[in-house]
């Protein structure tokens, strides 16, 4: 029986704990007094499923405010990454689910903390066109020159992987405010100026011109 336990793998452990407590299943259908059972009944707070994820991983992927604020109230790791490198906090900046974002930056949020891409929370969310997210993490103090694995800066991202609408225009504003380099290229050489040409973005390149974009000669 003894080398049967042993035998047991840490992965299948934690999904045994998941589903003895249901702590991220309530996590995940925003039950609040679930899991309050489930943490009063002697759950781990930071028991992970067996994506690596813990209860304020999965309440964050779901947007579940009201767990997500219990979960942190209670001491819930606001940086702790899954198996994929996701943390609530980089997961909530990235996807633009600026409430649980704002509770995890007043919870000791790593700025620095990056993803699997190496970037920082910023760069997804001016990909994706978050405008108060990027407005929220530019205020925070997340760097806005950081460079990924890919080569990219936030403002190479948005222009590169964004549409040229509104809100990608409005982010890209935010960040040459907030000093991002508009000279700054990416691993090829390109920088925004000639990304933002390429794509036909005009007002973009207006913007770069006006922050000091130098023309490729």
């Amino acid at each position: 029986m003894l080398l049967a336990m042993l035998s047991v793998t840490p992965q299948v452990i934690g999904k045994t704990q998941m589903e003895n407590t249901g702590l991220h299943v309530a996590a995940a259908r925003d039950d609040v007094e679930a899991v309050a059972r489930s943490l009063a009944a002697g759950a781990s707070i930071e028991q992970r499923d067996e994506t690596g994820s813990t209860a304020l991983m999965v309440a964050t992927q779901e947007n579940n405010i009201r767990v997500a604020d219990m979960l942190i109230r209670a001491g819930a790791d606001v940086n702790a990454k899954n198996r994929i490198d996701d943390s609530p906090y980089l997961y909530a900046g990235a996807r633009g689910h600026l409430e649980i974002l704002r509770l995890t930056l007043v919870s000791g949020a790593d700025l620095a903390s990056t993803n699997r891409y190496g970037g920082t929370a910023l760069i997804p969310a001016a990909e994706r066109g978050h405008v108060e997210t990027v407005r929220t993490l530019i205020d925070a103090g997340v760097a806005v020159d950081h460079v990924n694995n890919l080569g990219w800066t936030a403002l190479l991202e948005a222009i590169i992987l964004g549409h040229g609408g509104d809100s990608h225009r409005q982010i890209v504003d935010l960040l040459l405010q907030a000093g991002a380099d508009p000279n700054l290229a990416d691993h090829d050489g390109v920088t925004p100026l000639e990304h933002a040409s390429s794509k036909g973005y005009r007002a973009i390149e207006q913007r770069l011109l006006a922050a000091g974009a130098r023309p490729a000669k």
